[in-house]
């Protein structure tokens, strides 16, 4: 019932910047979302965390990305940026926003929790 919208991946050489966009609707309800993020998996690895934006916390980072990657929540949209500075082979990866959060009628009663990830995007780092 909740459905992500990705865009924004591409090849882009070492050095440059790329954002990411994801939005998350439900058709009919309201959401109330708890933490929105990316994850990204690289060939060869295992999925990780690169960056979350939680209700009422400091957004988080993994190391590797501090100081270069920013994200950035607009509730009002239910959308999550992440912008992506200084970039590096490293960083090649499929990129997945998450969103997890309550699924709410129109009334703002409490239906069920989600948590659900996007189809993902590609981002390539190469010279």
């Amino acid at each position: 019932q909740v459905q992500l919208v990705e865009s924004g991946g591409g090849l882009v050489q070492p050095g440059g910047s790329l954002r990411l966009s994801c939005a998350a609707t439900a058709s009919g309800r309201m959401l109330n979302i708890a933490t929105m993020g990316w994850y990204r998996r690289a060939p060869g690895k295992q999925r990780e965390l690169v960056a979350a934006a939680t209700t009422g916390d400091s957004p988080q980072y993994t190391d590797s990305v501090k100081g270069r990657f920013t994200i950035s929540r607009e509730d009002a949209k239910n959308t999550v940026d992440l912008q992506m500075d200084s970039l590096k082979p490293e960083d090649t990866a499929v990129y997945y926003c998450n969103v997890r959060g309550e699924l709410r009628d129109l009334s703002g009663g409490y239906l069920t929790d989600f948590n659900v990830a996007g189809q993902g995007t590609q981002v390539t780092v190469s010279s």
